[in-house]
């Protein structure tokens, strides 16, 4: 994976992700979190460009969120299970992967401005 970066919700004055890994090429966001057991609180995935993801291979729930260009949330998958299928979100250009439960926990919803920095 290329640089870790961190996801921070500026509407909510919340730290999404400390420890993000970006996939941004082909065959990592091919790849996305295929083989692992599990986000730990404080990591994530930003998958750019990304308009849908799916959980087939996954071996646990996450929470998605779709942003557009601008970085809003214009949709929100919370606790996304292995096995599924996320829509289509035509508006979408980035996703960022959490652990399950991270959006309820940060108050993220619709709207809200998220901005993602290379970690330091």
């Amino acid at each position: 994976m290329a640089a870790t970066v961190s996801v921070c919700n500026l509407t909510r004055h919340q730290v999404l992700a400390e420890r993000a890994a970006q996939a941004n090429t082909f065959w990592t966001r091919f790849r996305g979190l295929l083989g692992r057991d599990g986000l730990e609180s404080g990591e994530g995935l930003v998958i750019e460009p990304c308009n849908s993801v799916h959980m087939f291979g996954m071996r646990f729930a996450i929470d998605v969120l779709h942003l557009d260009r601008s970085g809003t949330v214009v949709r929100i998958l919370p606790e996304l299970r292995p096995g599924r299928i996320g829509p289509l979100v035509w508006r979408s250009h980035t996703v960022v992967e959490l652990p399950a439960g991270t959006v309820a926990a940060s108050g993220t919803q619709l709207g809200d401005q998220i901005r993602i920095d290379v970690a330091a």
